[in-house]
């Protein structure tokens, strides 16, 4: 009987879930997320950090979305749990500090002690950064608790052994061939009608959603759903890093993974319209291959991707339904869009893509 329900059920809940999921609006985006870099530039903690950072010492790994729920049927992050544990044991032996970007704990389908009892191997790794005070935690709408409740501080302390503060955004600086780079960090979720604290998305979600995802074992986050062409939200987010003075902003929330401002089939159709003025017909026939599941889709994207400029990034979610993660490393004055994959039963870190920060601001610069 589920097997049925889910095949009838299917495309109407997933089409539920992303209309329910976001609804940017561009003026009110641009307005909030314009009034969170401010306040943080000007020194108001308690929103936000400003960090000095040393383009060649300092190493970030950033990781959002992870949703850790209940391990039961709604729980999306059940089956990347693995990969995340294995990554965070690998950047913290590497001296990474971590910035977990939002919607890490699923406090809109659980209570808190349902997601501590469940998650007890993810808590000890994240706190592992925690003792190093290499851990910088934000706050997304799924996990507004963190920010709202009186007794957050205390629930902070006792998962992770130490007063730390939940924040709305940081912002890492530096200087790149005399020049300030500044690096915005945020979940994303900043100025969406059903997702900035809106109680509806929460009801239903908590009441709707979650049920019915956990009865139906369904799960969104399909890796090839999010490789496509950038949602709306994720547009909005571009427009507004573009009309910046090296600005790079980087986000969650979509769970749809983008480097320099596209995502991996817009990066491949850029690499195929170069290829065509090179006549490199090896390029041409390798992403052939590679998008010839999806080949409609690809022939019919219209946009000049080469005008793009590269300032928005966003790190993908650690929730995906095969199990594997996504996330921005920044080490070593490159910035890597990073998957951990797991093969033969053992997670793997792979390079997606990278860039050096000297060259993007090089194409940022005004």
């Amino acid at each position: 009987m589920r097997r049925f329900l889910r095949f009838l059920l299917l495309k109407p809940v997933l089409w539920a879930a992303k209309k329910f999921d976001s609804d940017p609006d561009k003026i009110k985006v641009f307005d909030a997320l314009t009034k969170l870099f401010n306040r943080i530039s000007d020194h108001q903690s308690k929103l936000g950090l400003l960090i000095d950072f040393d383009l060649q010492k300092d190493k970030y790994i950033i990781f959002s979305d992870q949703h850790k729920g209940a391990r039961n049927g709604a729980d999306d992050f059940r089956l990347a749990a693995p990969a995340y544990v294995a990554a965070l044991n690998y950047y913290n032996t590497s001296l990474f500090s971590f910035i977990n970007l939002g919607d890490c704990e699923e406090l809109w389908e659980n209570p808190l002690f349902r997601v501590k009892k469940f998650n007890g191997e993810p808590f000890e790794a994240e706190k592992a950064f925690v003792q190093r005070d290499a851990f910088i935690k934000v706050i997304g709408n799924h996990d507004l608790y963190w920010g709202n409740d009186p007794l957050a501080g205390l629930e902070l302390e006792a998962v992770f052994g130490k007063k730390i503060k939940a924040y709305e955004g940081v912002i890492l600086q530096t200087i790149i061939n005399g020049r300030p780079l500044r690096i915005f960090c945020t979940h994303g979720h900043q100025g969406d009608a059903n997702s900035d604290g809106n109680w509806f998305s929460k009801f239903f979600i908590s009441k709707i959603w979650g049920p019915l995802q956990a009865c139906l074992q369904i799960n969104p986050n399909e890796p090839s759903n999010n490789d496509y062409k950038k949602t709306l939200h994720n547009e909005i987010m571009y427009e507004w890093s573009s009309e910046q003075d090296a600005i790079l902003l980087i986000t969650g929330h979509t769970h749809q993974p983008v480097f320099e401002s596209l995502t991996h089939i817009e990066r491949l159709y850029r690499q195929m319209e170069i290829a065509k003025l090179k006549s490199d017909a090896v390029t041409i026939e390798r992403i052939k291959e590679e998008t010839i599941a999806f080949r409609k889709r690809f022939d019919t994207l219209l946009l000049d991707y080469n005008r793009i400029l590269p300032t928005y990034f966003n790190s993908g979610c650690c929730c995906f339904s095969d199990g594997d993660i996504t996330g921005i490393e920044i080490e070593g004055g490159f910035i890597r869009l990073i998957k951990w994959e797991t093969k033969g039963g053992r997670p793997e870190r792979i390079v997606l893509e990278e860039t050096s920060l000297g060259v993007i601001m090089e194409a940022v610069k005004k």
